[in-house]
């Protein structure tokens, strides 16, 4: 595996801290200073706002600058956020902490940019499996050393509710994460270079390529997302579970959702990304099946930790799927279109998914993500025509 891969990985592994941290911090700290308890959770609903948002600009920033370049805009993004953060905490102020959730939201669209320019750094298609595969397993470092950070900081620094510190140490590992990132080597496909346009985009969302790859990784974040996001809601306050049994049935599930990487890449490249998405839309289909069997600890860490192995065979397989859609000089258009979606998508479901829980309740949560399941069954079907998909 070419180093820029790893070095990439590590990039991940260290920046994509915030995302943890702040899904840890941000509730603790907008119930105390937020002017309405109910609005605790919209910090975290704006992170993933800001990646849909930032998706298109992101990748037409490396496309005008290059990868090398366009990764400092996102690393300063990354550092805006945990200023405003610190402050935010520092002054007890809540539009400036959703402000950093805003700046933080960019910072990720930047950051997943980064799989791309993985893939890039591989000279072979069949070894884009593994890349992303090696790529992915930053997300597990992140997922367990964010949490740290955020309770590690919370009484580092005086502030009214704490966690200022928190932000601070952040700010602090995202700049070892500059330091590392000096060492990535900008590929001359990587490079922003003066190429003819390609097609039109329409031409290129309608290859049945394109359709998979971004159909697949879309339906891979609505399900998640939609279903995690009212998780903790659903245990907490509805059902009455305690804050610790919570904590672990997300933690569980944030880990099942980056373990997989650690073998997914070989499968991937042994079996096709065909077979995994299929076996990551079985995943999903066993966890519509578990979680309405009944709602008990076991019926939602089960739940939980399938839908994060689901998760990683969908999105994995979808990414590396994608440059079977686009010539050289088309990638960055189409990558824009790509995260746009996904990303685009994953706003939705998060935004909704406590209002449908209220609204239908939890089974009914569960089985109307069928449907997307059928989608993402059509999809897999088309993708049989892929020279490297089968």
């Amino acid at each position: 595996m070419p180093a820029n891969v790893w070095v990439l990985a590590g990039c991940q592994a260290l920046a994509m801290c915030s995302v943890p941290m702040m899904v840890l911090v941000s509730g603790l700290l907008s119930a105390r200073i937020a002017p309405d308890e109910k609005l605790a959770t919209l910090p975290v609903a704006l992170v993933v706002v800001g990646t849909a948002c930032s998706a298109v600009p992101a990748a037409m920033i490396n496309r005008r600058f290059g990868r090398k370049r366009g990764g400092y805009f996102g690393f300063a993004a990354g550092l805006v956020a945990c200023a405003l953060g610190y402050i935010a905490a520092k002054e007890a102020v809540f539009p400036l902490l959703l402000a950093a959730s805003l700046c933080m939201g960019a910072a990720v669209a930047f950051g997943q940019q980064f799989r791309f320019a993985a893939l890039e750094s591989v000279s072979d298609p069949s070894n884009y499996g593994p890349a992303i595969s090696a790529f992915m397993t930053g997300g597990l470092v992140a997922a367990v050393l964010g949490p740290e950070i955020g309770a590690f900081g919370r009484d580092l620094i005086e502030s009214p509710h704490g966690f200022a510190g928190s932000f601070a140490v952040q700010g602090g590992v995202i700049l070892a994460a500059v330091l590392l990132y000096s060492l990535y080597h900008e590929t001359p496909q990587s490079a922003s270079l003066s190429e003819p346009r390609g097609r039109p985009m329409k031409e290129i969302v309608r290859s049945p390529a394109f359709m998979v790859a971004a159909g697949t990784a879309a339906v891979s974040y609505i399900v998640m997302s939609f279903i995690m996001t009212a998780t903790p809601i659903n245990m907490y306050e509805l059902c009455g579970f305690t804050l610790t049994d919570t904590k672990r049935v997300i933690q569980s599930h944030i880990l099942a959702m980056f373990l997989p990487s650690l073998f997914s890449g070989w499968l991937m490249k042994r079996y096709g990304a065909r077979k995994l998405m299929i076996a990551g839309v079985v995943a999903y289909a066993v966890v519509v099946v578990v979680g309405t069997q009944g709602q008990r600890l076991v019926h939602f860490w089960a739940a939980l930790v399938v839908l994060g192995v689901g998760w990683n065979f969908l999105f994995a397989s979808g990414t590396a799927l994608l440059p079977l859609s686009y010539q050289p000089s088309e990638r960055f258009r189409a990558q824009a279109a790509n995260d746009l979606c996904v990303f685009g998508s994953q706003a939705v479901a998060s935004l909704s998914a406590g209002w449908f829980l209220f609204s239908f309740g939890w089974s009914a949560m569960l089985f109307s993500c069928a449907p997307l399941l059928l989608v993402a069954g059509v999809l897999i079907g088309r993708s049989r025509s892929l020279r490297t998909a089968s």
